[in-house]
């Protein structure tokens, strides 16, 4: 599972057909501070109704992904699971 922050839509005029009525977004992982970057930005496809500046929970594994969204053999790789409320540090 990763921390990560929306922060934008991706489009595209050709695409794989299963992702046809799907809506896939750019992440960006971040710190359990939910504000410092942690690595690179990765595509997710939705399934949570999130948007840009949602702070969510994501799963980069194509096995969860699929699970999720789709039959055995589609070729998702990464799909946000949840929208976080709140992030609580501490003991």
């Amino acid at each position: 599972m990763i921390l990560a922050r929306v922060i934008g839509n991706a489009v595209s005029s050709q695409k794989h057909p299963v992702y046809e009525g799907k809506i896939v977004l750019v992440c960006q992982p971040v710190k359990r501070d939910t504000k410092t970057k942690l690595g690179s930005a990765f595509l997710a496809c939705d399934s949570v109704q999130a948007g840009p500046g949602d702070l969510v929970v994501c799963a980069r594994e194509g096995n969860a992904a699929r699970q999720v969204l789709g039959g055995p053999d589609d070729p998702f790789h990464a799909v946000i699971l949840g929208i976080v409320d709140e992030v609580t540090l501490g003991a």
